[in-house]
């Protein structure tokens, strides 16, 4: 049963305070999405995937792209359909209830919920040049910058900042964003701009020999792809979420939600791309040859690896630039997380898979109690991930995992719903949800079990977490958890997909790589057929519309 039917049956009108109000127009939905594309992302990225592919990770960067664009795209459709915020788990929960939409909404808010503490790491890794915020260690072969006691601290404070913003509404969140992705798209390109030009006009930095003169691919083409799940590659698009998180949020769902898709992901896969262009040419050439291989790249001050390059290149003006937009950037994408973990436990609410408590707003429409969650959580993530690149690639994985379920959503409902109105319908019937579901997979595949482990375990916290839920309180004004329509594909996927990852690691078994795009191609068949005929009857599905509807029509009545 739906909240909104429980509190009419109860006795009046749904409960007061549960309701987000539309302050976001096309641009400030298209930069709310880029200014959470560029995060930390791109300082920490371009360096991350030369050491794993070396030059050709380009590749990486144009295919992660198309493919983090096929999931976008199914959700384009998705979002003028439902404009409601906290979409990716709402929408699995019309098709198949509250156990799917429990499953993957607890996936994407842990997920969500990490964001801005990778957010804060990163700033304070590259601050690390004025103080001791972090410290460089060697894990798993590889060096880390783990935060200092005084790095906590500051990390707190600046987690704190978020909340306060947030407290204060979307209105106030979207003014300050849209200033601050101004400067992050004047400050990558002006570095990517800088760097081409010192290369091709002088002789302090690379040249386009770099690009063959320790090997084009020297790992081998399994690197390109393992790369873009675990070079910060992929975790760097996954801003494109925000046009559907803040869904109920937008002036104009149809018009606003698949602009600010679409837009953002090809905007910032070609910036993307320059910029690995522009970094493997601005190495300077004996710094190359010194470090005898890509995998072993190092330099001066690696903490900040482009600010480092700069000061290389005689480009201090331009190191100062980079070292405060290493402030910046993450901590502008911080910010954009913060309010969207908040929404996505705030649906969570909504659907009464979680207390209700979570879904009331304050007096400026914010999910306050959401949003004091979200901070907590976030504090947790320094514990077990003290560093950027060891969270790095456990957000990658349990994101485009809870992304999974909208191509199946959409073929879903193409299948029960094929004469509903689509404000934006994708061409080719399911051929572009299958893909999607496809590049999905592979993504987390590449990840390794060493991070998918991390990953399963916090699901299985989740379970018993849901188990704990639904036998306290008054069971009475809990929805039917639809476990059937849910967990008969549900469960399989997430079986499959970690068996997968255990028997098939592209770390430990790197024979068995090209056999994982079968393998993957088989479970992405096998759930998807699974998915489509599972669901609803079409009369629940339709209740389930039918009240997403009236919440999207309650918070377009309150848009000012």
């Amino acid at each position: 049963m739906s909240t909104t039917q429980e509190s009419k049956q109860q006795g009046g009108a749904p409960e007061q305070g549960t309701k987000l109000k539309r302050h976001l127009g096309p641009i400030g939905l298209l930069f709310t999405a880029i200014g959470s594309i560029i995060g930390s992302g791109w300082l920490f990225g371009a360096y991350n995937a030369s050491q794993i592919a070396g030059p050709a990770a380009i590749f990486s960067w144009l295919i992660a792209g198309l493919m983090v664009l096929m999931i976008g795209l199914c959700y384009a459709e998705l979002g003028p359909m439902f404009p409601i915020s906290g979409g990716v788990v709402r929408y699995p929960h019309l098709v198949w209830g509250s156990f799917a939409s429990y499953s993957l909404g607890f996936i994407t808010w842990i997920s969500s919920a990490a964001v801005p503490a990778i957010e804060v790491m990163g700033a304070l890794t590259y601050a690390t040049k004025y103080a001791p915020f972090t410290i460089a260690q060697r894990v798993a072969n590889t060096t880390v910058h783990t935060l200092t006691p005084v790095g906590i601290l500051i990390a707190v404070i600046l987690m704190a900042i978020f909340v306060v913003i947030n407290y204060y509404g979307v209105r106030l969140f979207a003014q300050i964003n849209n200033v601050l992705v101004w400067w992050k798209l004047v400050i990558i390109l002006l570095v990517i701009a800088t760097f081409l030009v010192m290369a091709f006009g002088t002789t302090q930095m690379g040249t386009l020999n770099n690009f063959t003169s320790l090997g084009f691919a020297p790992s081998g083409a399994p690197a390109i792809f393992t790369c873009i799940a675990t070079a910060g590659i992929t975790f760097s698009f996954l801003g494109f979420r925000q046009g559907i998180e803040l869904a109920g949020e937008t002036s104009n769902p149809k018009r606003n939600i698949p602009f600010a898709i679409i837009g953002s992901v090809g905007i910032t896969a070609v910036i993307y791309a320059l910029l690995q262009v522009a970094f493997t040419m601005g190495i300077p050439e004996h710094v190359l040859q010194s470090s005898g291989s890509w995998s072993h790249l190092t330099f001066t001050n690696d903490f900040g690896p482009l600010a480092a390059l700069a000061t290389m290149g005689g480009l201090t003006w331009l190191a100062y630039l980079l070292y405060a937009d290493a402030i910046i950037s993450p901590t502008d994408t911080g910010l954009i997380y913060t309010t969207i973990a908040a929404r996505v436990s705030y649906a969570q609410g909504r659907n009464g898979n979680a207390p209700r408590w979570l879904a009331r707003t304050n007096s400026h429409g914010v999910p306050h109690w959401s949003l004091f969650l979200t901070f907590l959580v976030g504090l947790v993530m320094f514990l077990p991930f003290p560093s950027w690149q060891q969270l790095v690639g456990f957000i990658t994985s349990a994101t485009v995992l809870s992304f999974g379920s909208g191509p199946l959503v959409v073929a879903t409902l193409r299948r029960q719903m094929a004469g509903r109105a689509r404000p934006f319908k994708l061409p080719g019937g399911y051929t572009i949800p299958l893909i999607a579901f496809y590049c999905a997979n592979l993504i987390v595949y590449w990840g390794g079990w060493t991070t998918n482990m991390k990953i399963f375990i916090t699901i299985l916290l989740g379970y018993i977490l849901l188990v704990i839920f639904e036998f306290t309180g008054d069971r009475k004004t809990k929805p039917k958890l639809d476990f059937r329509a849910g967990a008969i594909w549900l469960i399989p996927w997430l079986v499959l997909v970690g068996v997968q990852s255990w028997l098939m690691d592209p770390a430990e078994h790197p024979v068995l790589f090209w056999w994982a795009f079968l393998s993957n191609a088989v479970i992405t068949v096998v759930v998807f057929i699974l998915a489509l005929n599972s669901h609803l009857p079409l009369a629940k599905v339709q209740q389930y519309i039918d009240d997403a509807e009236e919440e999207s029509r309650d918070e377009e009545e309150l848009a000012v």
